[in-house]
């Protein structure tokens, strides 16, 4: 579905992304593993077309995308759930949920629907569909972003840190969320530093340092690499 060819992106005179190769398949879900600095926001920036780079290209069901913009790409199906979560703190649940469907907000009963959708999979935003979004908790306002992001009706999901700063309780409910989401056909490109359980949902896994692509291959087999265990696994 995603094809990252020899990909290098930099912020003024250095590079951040170093000759990036990278494929996610339809339908997968692919982890890319790496420590603060390695690169993984750069790199989804990159694919959602809100930075360019200085060399290589990103196809998206073989179309190239590499310097398109962000408006279009999501119209393909490409949506990104960034690191942070970038909500309007003042805006209340339902609102910050339907802009995600900005795209297509002209279609009043599909809105509704992925809307809908949104509230099956996280029931509590139901519930507080009336709050400000920043009277939520730290997961809640997670689950927020990504049904926003799934607002789109996107065909993959670009995650960004989902489970940073929340408690394992309810990073593990986001995981369950991610596995569903994944279940429903859409593809999840997701970068995480909690290897073990982003690693024990993925098919695939990439891990990125300094930039560079160091080791890739199944999800299980990075889990049983001796320098995966020691950087990330604790093992």
């Amino acid at each position: 579905m995603m094809t990252i060819t020899d990909v290098s992106v930099g912020y003024g005179a250095g590079d951040v992304l170093h000759s990036v190769d990278i494929t996610a398949a339809a339908g997968e879900l692919t982890v890319i593993l790496g420590a603060n600095g390695s690169g993984k926001s750069t790199l989804f920036r990159t694919v959602s077309g809100l930075l360019r780079p200085r060399s290589g290209r990103v196809e998206f069901e073989g179309e190239e995308i590499t310097r398109s913009r962000s408006a279009a790409i999501v119209r393909r199906g490409l949506a990104h759930c960034p690191e942070g979560r970038h909500l309007f703190p003042r805006m209340s649940v339902e609102k910050n949920l339907t802009l995600g469907a900005y795209v297509g907000r002209r279609d009043r009963k599909r809105v509704r629907a992925l809307l809908e959708r949104s509230y099956e999979l996280f029931p509590i935003l139901q519930d507080k569909s009336n709050q400000n979004a920043g009277s939520l908790s730290g997961g809640q306002q997670q689950m927020v972003a990504i049904g926003r992001a799934l607002m789109s009706d996107p065909k993959m999901l670009i995650l960004d840190e989902p489970s940073m700063g929340l408690a394992p309780l309810v990073t593990e409910q986001v995981f369950e969320a991610i596995v569903g989401i994944n279940r429903e056909g859409i593809g999840v490109l997701l970068a995480e530093q909690n290897a073990r359980s982003a690693l024990k949902i993925a098919s695939t896994g990439y891990v990125l340092a300094e930039g560079r692509v160091v080791l890739s291959g199944a999800a299980e087999d990075l889990a049983d690499d001796p320098a995966v265990q020691q950087a990330y696994l604790g093992v």
